[in-house]
């Protein structure tokens, strides 16, 4: 069975004639060193695909966590780390963990690209109560390529991993003494990443000089890895998984929709129209996800003698199945070849983006026009849903204007600064306003089906009421929130 942490490290080339600083000298308490021998054998596709995207595979023999270890992007200095016990397999990684990574494999084989071994000296850096604030550890390592030609090199480096009684100061300063000390960062995030050459694909960064598509383009960038270090996550039916990998679709989605005299409309119709599936797909989980959420919410607001029955239990027995069904639904999408092929055409737009002569120009003269027209847009909407007798679909069409808006700001935001970052947060607030009047309307039939049941309806009444009430707040919420947007202008 797989087991998860999170760990957050820093790592560090040290010449082989540095000498560790006195680790005392940083919380007081250091014990060690204790010494260990590693073997480890890493697993990539031939094109190095876990390598490019940051996630790295190893079956290691030694110390006290020997075991197949799937290691994933988890923010700054922090990887999410996936353990499988070591058991039979040698020449191919555990299902648990190679299906974690078919964002990337896609169907390819992965075979053994190196070799690491590793002498490693270990010290615990602990507080006055015994608590674990970071291992520092000395690694001698020699590593060897695998494959047609193999190669061979050794070096030597120090990483510094954070307890759970740690913190991101505490790196700070185990940092400065270790330069003090002549030893200072890494730029290989792995040790693989070092013995095969191949460094983690770089979000291109935007400057003053960048031009429009530079900066659609970086954004495209930023959503391409936020979908896929989310699709383990999804994968493994983590929290809010689903909801982030899908925003990182619509995001995607909505850039190329905003943006379509940068990067052509034309060339990109059959992508938008994939990312749409793909939303769709992740789409019933997720609404059950609010759902569920906010009935739970609702139904622990109220008084405990307002609560007739064993609501909690028949939320339970109303969800749980059909959260199965959609989360089986949504990894059998995940592991289709639509999706493999959708993957394909995003790395494909990347690697040679059908850009207009628009996007040569200057960012700050281009974009400001370009979001200008997704204001535009939301402005006609929320005139619409004001002006009409029946509003909710007219509410919910504003509310994807306000989304589409809102995302179109952020891709801007590098480029024009506070100006499209005081417009994000406003379209943000229209669009929360409004998503709270979509769920409301979703809420209303689910809970009017489960008032009658065999079982007491009361409660399920009760919280359809407030449903209503809601409904009504954020209508008459929504032109105050509009007329604040209205005043922030690029």
């Amino acid at each position: 069975m797989a087991t998860s942490v999170t760990e957050t490290e820093r790592k560090y080339e040290a010449p082989s004639d540095a000498s560790l600083p006195d680790l005392t000298e940083i919380t007081g308490v250091a014990t060690g060193p204790e010494e260990f021998d590693l073997e480890a054998t890493y697993f990539d596709t031939d094109d190095y695909r876990l390598a490019r995207a940051g996630v790295t595979l190893r079956r290691r023999v030694g110390g006290d966590d020997e075991g197949w270890h799937l290691k994933l992007p988890a923010g700054e200095d922090s990887r999410q780390e996936v353990r499988v016990p070591l058991g039979r397999a040698v020449k191919q990684p555990p299902k648990d963990l190679s299906s974690l990574v078919r964002a990337h494999t896609r169907g390819s084989d992965l075979t053994p690209v190196a070799e690491i071994r590793t002498n490693r000296r270990r010290w615990q850096l602990t507080n006055g109560n015994g608590q674990l604030l970071a291992e520092v550890v000395d690694d001698v390592v020699t590593a060897q390529t695998m494959g047609s030609s193999t190669t061979t090199t050794s070096w030597r480096e120090i990483e510094v991993e954070l307890g759970e009684g740690g913190d991101r100061e505490l790196l700070d300063t185990v940092e400065r003494h270790l330069g003090d000390a002549g030893i200072h960062p890494s730029s290989s995030k792995s040790k693989l990443s070092q013995v095969i050459g191949v460094k983690r694909d770089a979000i291109p960064s935007i400057g003053k000089k960048s031009t429009a598509g530079d900066v659609v383009l970086a954004y495209l960038h930023e959503q391409r890895a936020a979908l896929q270090n989310q699709d383990p996550r999804v994968r493994r039916n983590e929290d809010d998984a689903v909801h982030q990998m899908r925003v990182a679709t619509r995001r995607m989605r909505s850039a190329l929709q905003a943006f379509g005299k940068i990067v052509d409309r034309e060339a990109t119709r059959s992508l938008t129209d994939e990312l749409k599936w793909l939303a769709g797909v992740l789409g019933t989980s997720r609404d059950l996800e609010v759902l569920r959420a906010r009935f739970e919410d609702g139904l622990h607001a109220l008084p405990p003698e307002l609560v007739l029955g064993d609501v909690a239990a028949r939320l339970t027995r109303h969800f749980a199945p059909l959260e199965a069904k959609a989360h089986k639904d949504s990894v059998a999408a995940l592991d289709g070849e639509r999706y493999f092929t959708l993957l394909n055409s995003i790395d494909a737009l990347l690697a040679s983006p059908p850009l207009t002569k628009l996007a040569s120009g200057k960012a700050k003269d281009v974009l400001p026009k370009l979001v200008e027209k997704s204001r535009h847009r939301l402005d006609v909407r929320v005139e619409a849903a004001l002006a009409a007798n029946n509003n909710d679909e007219p509410l919910h069409e504003a509310r994807k204007a306000a989304k589409r808006l809102r995302y179109s700001a952020e891709v801007a935001e590098p480029a024009l600064g506070k100006h499209a970052k005081a417009l994000r947060k406003r379209a943000k607030d229209v669009q929360t306003l409004l998503g709270d009047h979509q769920d409301s309307v979703v809420a209303r039939p689910v809970l009017l089906d489960l008032g009658r049941g065999d079982e007491n309806g009361f409660t399920f009444g009760l919280l359809y009421g407030q449903e209503v009430e809601l409904a009504h707040k954020t209508e008459a919420a929504l032109p105050a929130l509009w007329r604040k947007l209205s005043k922030e202008h690029l």
